[in-house]
């Protein structure tokens, strides 16, 4: 952000005396609402660090480091004493008193736009640090950021910028919004899809691959038959002998290749049931890993189109949250997927099995949606006996329309209490004592 902008929005700022609340909505991004009624962001994004402002900004987890706890500690419900940008630097300071147990204390957030060291540092009035978003070391760059430690302060620059008059700054913040929403969003979005496309691929490739049941039920009845074939031609084969020419149970001549490794014919007979049997468990087993797979296979394309639809960030994320870095990932769950929004897990079923899995497991006061009068997939809020938000319903209530097989259009979604729920045979169910939301499927 260029300093000029820094120095009107400061000025702007300077028209509000307190700030209400303070909290990271993104990794990257706070969430400033000033006097209760005006919510303004911030992005500390290396290399595009900016104020904004936007309608909601739906917030994907809570956050919890010492950064976030200081943030609310000292500044929810501090009095703003003033915003400045330091000159010379695109570095905006917003001196606050805060007011704790009977005392008052002052306190700075320093909000720092400078590249590849962009950052938000928690500040005493002495200029001792005492939490910052990222923490620096010396070996990234001598002007270290610790807690305990003084700030150095930035030596100043000349900025080749040709200052412009902001005539509605609001209109200005939100237009930084829209322009660079619909930029990131495309990127973001692209990016997802073409790791879902990858995914969807890959279990084409294994779907294709499998086994044909039939096929398998066929050998396995041929195994069978030859089996008992030679046990009724045991007087008549020789040992050791690879290949018999006998006749059927309808008279009809059949030749049967005996395995390698029989030394007699009864051997032989056994090692066939036994091959018999294996293929017969093998096609058994064969159903049930093709429908975890389809399941898995239609779950992904599900995702995909509602992955094509969304239209924010935030969506984009909780539908498909960053890679974790860390090599021990939670094992993905075959029979329903989990989200979490605002720090809530929102589970969905893949398919029946799963549906009756989050039906069991689901506790009493969780929250369970699922659309009116229609098969569709079953929701769960895992709720912890807190009361969950207008978005959260909506955003799950999305998930229940999106991932069922629904065409375009407007749909009830039932939701109430998992203690209000009845199981009946599969993952069929009454309830009562339940709400509804409106949700339109594109």
């Amino acid at each position: 952000m260029k300093q000029y902008e820094l120095i009107q929005i400061a000025k702007y700022l300077n028209q509000f005396s307190r700030i209400h609340s303070i909290v990271r909505v993104d990794d990257t991004i706070l969430r400033i609402r000033f006097d209760r009624d005006i919510t303004l962001y911030v992005s500390l994004h290396r290399g595009d660090s900016h104020w904004f402002m936007c309608d909601s900004y739906e917030r994907a987890r809570p956050y919890t480091a010492p950064f976030d706890i200081l943030l609310s500690k000292y500044f929810n419900n501090a009095r703003l004493e003033k915003a400045e940008v330091e000159e010379g630097n695109r570095i905006m300071r917003l001196f606050v008193t805060s007011r704790m147990a009977y005392r008052a204390d002052a306190y700075v957030l320093q909000l720092e736009f400078t590249g590849r060291n962009t950052n938000a540092i928690i500040l005493d009035t002495n200029g001792t640090i005492q939490e910052a978003l990222r923490h620096i070391d010396s070996r990234v760059s001598f002007r270290t950021v610790r807690v305990g430690e003084a700030l150095l302060p930035l030596p100043p620059r000349e900025f080749n910028e040709t200052p412009q008059n902001i005539d509605d700054i609001k209109e200005y913040l939100r237009a930084s919004y829209t322009t660079r929403k619909a930029l990131h969003v495309e990127r973001v979005r692209n990016t997802k899809l073409a790791s879902l496309a990858k995914k969807v691929a890959k279990l084409e490739r294994t779907l294709g691959h499998l086994d044909d049941e039939n096929e398998l039920q066929a050998k396995s009845a041929k195994l069978a038959n030859e089996g008992s074939l030679v046990l009724a031609n045991l007087n008549e084969i020789p040992n050791f002998a690879s290949t018999v020419k006998v006749r059927d149970f309808e008279g009809n001549p059949s030749i049967i290749n005996l395995p390698k490794e029989a030394r007699n014919p009864q051997e032989a007979a056994n090692i066939l049931y036994t091959q018999s049997k294996k293929l017969r468990q093998k096609a058994a087993s064969m159903y049930i890993e093709r429908e975890n797979l389809q399941a898995k296979y239609d779950f992904l394309l599900n995702l995909q189109s509602m992955v094509q639809k969304a239209n924010s960030i935030e969506a984009l994320h909780i539908l498909m949250p960053r890679q974790n870095s860390s090599k021990w990932r939670k094992k993905e769950n075959p029979s329903y997927e989990v989200f979490t929004m605002e720090g809530y897990k929102i589970m969905v079923g893949k398919n029946e099995k799963g549906n009756i899995t989050l039906l069991k497991e689901a506790k009493k006061s969780d929250l369970w949606l699922h659309v009116k009068d229609i098969p569709s997939a079953h929701v769960i809020i895992r709720t912890d006996k807190k009361s969950v938000s207008q978005n959260v319903l909506e955003f799950a209530g999305r998930l229940c329309v999106g991932f069922s097989k629904l065409q375009s259009g407007g749909y009830l979604v039932d939701y109430t209490p998992r203690r209000n729920v009845r199981m009946g045979q599969g993952a069929n169910v009454t309830y009562v004592d339940y709400q509804t939301l409106k949700i339109f499927k594109e």
